[in-house]
């Protein structure tokens, strides 16, 4: 597997991070997960519970170790700093300075491992005027303009139904990663990787941003309808609705022969997008009427014919039950020793000689903790002296 032989300390919990760390161990690495003796990741006890197991946990933690281990002990410090002298990667999403309050700072774990890799995921950012505001994924929704963007024109400002800028800072922080780690094997040289919430989710502002900076003009949400094309968006049909996207001047011409509304190219207030985007209402009116006189499935079939990007709104039923996502194994099958079979979304990266793959399943609380101390030196006296202390 491409990472094969990496070995990750992961100090993360919840979403960004543990995201960061499912990619990493997707791809070969082996992770460590250090989790609170007794109550571990608080992702344990949230959303739905099947005998005793998350499934919210079992998705994000799957090909990783747990080592249950109290940080606010010496001899808990101790069993860090010796995991880290043996390890490459070090991952954490704490608040800025938590680390360093530690005593495991950037500085501090150099000197334990020169060649270290330290990856913060952060809500703000390192350093800054927000660097110790504490944050959640719904807070850089609002605050890194995302949510201004979302939502119909005279509607409020609407959020992501999903975490997404935890997922895009978790995806941004395995990049960081592999990319030092790259840079590492041609230098020798380790380096500290950040990245935030909010930072993640203003990249991913596209041509909005592009747009807003160019002009100085605010963009108008637009809802489902798209804010520099037209017609594009849902679609009324005599038995639901359907998803087109007319991205360019050649696929709206074969929209409109599909429609039978070639007459519309003479139209002047449709000549151009950009006409087409100040009289967006009345051309999506015109092909409202069309599209409502025939069933979803003739227009998918047609469109698609056609070469124009088109598609069901599905629910998450439909979504793992559909042909195309089964193929792309998009729905794993996960078999969890005193769980049964847990069903999670699978690898969206495909590597043709190194392919992603479930090395095992998410880890009980504290499993391998005697395994991993064993493999650093300490003996089954000093583990049960430690277990009895409750240090792990």
């Amino acid at each position: 597997m491409p990472l094969s032989g990496i070995k990750v300390i992961d100090l993360t919990r919840i979403i960004a991070g543990p995201f960061c760390t499912l990619l990493l161990g997707d791809m070969g690495a082996e992770i460590i997960k250090i989790e609170p003796p007794r109550e571990g990741d608080p992702l344990r006890a949230q959303g739905v519970i099947k005998d005793g197991l998350s499934w919210y946990y079992a998705s994000y933690n799957r090909n990783k170790k747990s080592v249950t281990v109290d940080l606010y002990t010496p001899e808990g410090k101790e069993i860090l700093s010796s995991l880290i002298k043996n390890s490459d990667v070090v991952v954490e999403n704490f608040r800025p300075g938590v680390m360093e309050k530690m005593g495991f700072g950037y500085e501090r774990l150099k000197r334990l491992k020169k060649d270290i890799i330290y990856c913060g995921v952060t809500g703000f950012g390192k350093s800054g005027p927000y660097k110790d505001r504490p944050a959640f994924d719904f807070i850089a929704q609002a605050m890194s303009g995302f949510m201004s963007v979302n939502g119909e024109e005279n509607d409020k400002p609407l959020r992501a139904g999903i975490p997404i800028s935890d997922l895009i800072a978790g995806l941004y922080a395995a990049l960081g990663i592999v990319s030092a780690l790259f840079n590492r094997a041609h230098t020798g040289k380790g380096q500290e990787v950040q990245t935030s919430l909010v930072d993640g989710l203003i990249s991913f502002l596209s041509f909005t941003a592009a747009n807003y900076l160019a002009s100085g003009r605010l963009p108008v949400r637009t809802g489902n309808d798209h804010l520099i094309v037209a017609p594009y968006g849902l679609f009324e049909c005599s038995d639901g609705q359907v998803a087109i996207a007319p991205s360019n001047d050649a696929v709206y011409s074969k929209f409109l022969a599909v429609l039978d509304l070639d007459h519309l190219k003479t139209v002047p207030e449709f000549a151009t997008n950009d006409l087409r985007m100040k009289n967006r209402h009345q051309i999506k009116a015109i092909v409202q009427e069309k599209t409502a006189k025939q069933s979803m499935s003739h227009w998918i079939k047609v469109l698609n014919e056609a070469g124009v990007p088109c598609g069901p709104v599905m629910n998450l039923e439909e979504v793992f039950d559909d042909k195309q996502v089964i193929h792309q194994d998009m729905l794993l099958r996960v078999e969890h020793p005193g769980h049964g079979t847990v069903n999670m979304t699978g690898f969206p990266l495909k590597l043709s000689e190194t392919p992603c793959r479930i090395q095992s399943p998410a880890p009980k609380l504290g499993e391998h903790t005697a395994d991993v101390l064993r493999g650093i030196g300490y003996s089954d006296r000093s583990i049960a002296e430690l277990k009895k202390t409750k240090i792990i």
